[in-house]
């Protein structure tokens, strides 16, 4: 070979070697930010599941449902439970007699 063919293969042999290093280095940045963005996206999804549960609890309190509901629950079923327990004493007292 002549002395240009060898400058030729230098060359391109320099070429290649930077390429190959700044391609591992490329490689090993773009793992560690996906890396990153993974643990961008499970913080992203637990923040979404947190909001679905306070949107659903304002819903439940500012809706006019969601107050009555709230309403049955807290003083209306607790009375009806009470009614049932004590027709049901007096079916008791009522059989035994």
């Amino acid at each position: 070979m002549n002395t240009a063919e060898w400058i030729l293969v230098a060359i391109l042999s320099v070429t290649l070697l930077v390429f190959l290093i700044f391609g591992i280095v490329l490689l090993a940045k773009l793992i560690s930010l996906s890396k990153e963005v993974k643990k961008v996206v499970i913080e992203g999804q637990d923040i979404a599941k947190n909001t679905n549960g306070i949107v659903s609890n304002v819903k439940g309190m500012t809706s006019i449902g969601g107050t009555m509901e709230m309403f049955v629950d807290k003083y209306i079923t607790p009375k009806l439970k009470e009614k049932i327990k004590e027709s049901k004493e007096k079916e008791k007292d009522g059989g035994e007699k």
